[in-house]
């Protein structure tokens, strides 16, 4: 009945042999690190894969959800909804290799809430007596969860092995990379939509809406859709979702940033720019920079490369073109998460490993135009492959 279920009401669940390799492989590291329980809370599926990746059940729209991953057994899991055990969710036929389903009404809007899923962990483990634990990302949880674990599991050792879980999930499974590039295949496809939607007369937001229209009929979970637009020798910003309200003039120069995840879950990103008209030789000259940006990282992404390597390489080539320096990334993993180690940016420790799925987005910032081309690539053996996007690096003009 549960797999009825999964296979009925689930646009793509990852295997469950995807997720028993996942478990094995943390398990393991527990085992040699001597750590009895990992403590995972998450409260959104843009930046929170981590209780995904273990479940392959998303917290969303700001909602808590944690859990319990024992060194030995199945899980037990804190999600958002009724006090009453009888009413825990999710549906057990949801959740594979959890022992115990428990929810409180945790809502981040509510402070005298935001302990309640602490308080049900700390009464779950009280049992175990002494015991060993790390709180996966712990600067990513709520204070009012991590607090009161730290503050009422008194009988236990914190120790931190976060760095260990990250490595093996930057490391893709081929499943995973199945599901990485049908997430590309979906911002190609998306891309088509945002420019067919682009015409003088236009807002910013219905084009970026066309955009998101395509992904959620082809399955996509969460999408964003960022819109910049300027008149031609101008650089165009990107403004936040609520102020994407521009009218498209005819001349006008519009930068697509697509970041959406496929049905399972995967972020993949995707930018190109269109212009209404002519492509300005200025726009057009920074456009060629920024692919040659992308190159120098590109031929770089090789195992066991150092991202600090990469960072100095591209602000090398930012400088030696008469450009600011990078100050934020232009290069990071992505799966479960928008924004996934490794990261080309300062303090970035992890090296770059085979079977890495990379995004490389290098911004050439002018007085004149704004360029930027982002694609994904998974890291093999020898180095980047082939580019997963499909959709023509290229400017076009409409």
């Amino acid at each position: 009945m549960t797999g009825d279920l999964m296979k009925e009401r689930v646009i793509h669940p990852i295997s469950t042999e995807e997720l028993e390799r996942r478990w094995k492989a943390v398990r393991e590291a527990m085992k040699d690190r001597g750590i009895d329980f990992l403590l995972i809370q998450n409260n959104n599926d843009y930046l929170g894969g981590y209780l995904r990746w273990f479940t392959d059940m998303p917290a969303v729209h700001a909602y808590p959800a944690a859990l319990i991953f024992p060194r030995e057994g199945e899980m037990t899991t804190f999600w958002h909804g009724s006090s009453d055990p009888g009413e825990a969710g999710p549906e057990p036929w949801l959740l594979r290799g959890v022992r115990k389903r428990l929810s409180a009404p945790v809502m981040l809007s509510m402070n005298y809430t935001t302990s309640y899923d602490g308080e049900r962990v700390v009464a779950e483990l009280k049992g175990y007596g002494t015991c060993r634990v790390c709180l996966v990302n712990e600067g990513a949880m709520t204070l009012g969860f991590a607090g009161y674990v730290r503050t009422h599991l008194t009988w236990a050792e914190f120790l931190d092995m976060t760095d260990e879980i990250d490595r093996i999930k930057a490391v893709k499974s081929p499943e995973e990379i199945g599901c990485i590039r049908a997430s590309a295949h979906i911002q190609d496809e998306a891309m088509k939509a945002c420019f067919a939607a682009i015409r003088p007369g236009a807002r910013e937001f219905e084009v970026a809406a066309a955009g998101r229209l395509r992904c959620r009929l082809m399955g996509s979970e969460q999408q964003f859709v960022l819109i910049g637009s300027a008149p031609a020798g101008r650089p165009f910003p990107y403004s936040s979702i609520h102020a994407m309200n521009r009218v498209l003039q005819k001349g006008d120069q519009v930068g697509i940033m697509i970041e959406a995840a496929d049905p399972a879950g995967y972020y993949t990103h995707l930018h190109r720019i269109a212009c209404i008209g002519s492509v300005p030789q200025g726009l057009l000259a920074a456009f060629d920079q920024a692919k040659e940006a992308q190159k120098v990282t590109l031929e770089m992404l090789k195992p066991g490369t150092d991202p600090q390597d990469i960072v100095r390489a591209h602000n090398e080539y930012l400088r030696s073109h008469g450009y600011p320096e990078e100050k934020r990334l232009h290069a990071h993993g992505q799966g479960y998460d928008l924004v996934e180690r490794p990261s080309c940016q300062p303090g970035e420790k992890m090296s770059i490993m085979e079977g890495m799925n990379i995004a490389v987005h290098p911004v050439i910032a002018g007085r004149q135009a704004t360029a930027v081309v982002c694609d994904n690539y998974i890291i093999g053996r020898n180095g980047a492959g082939d580019c997963l996007h499909k959709f023509p690096k290229e400017i076009k003009a409409l």
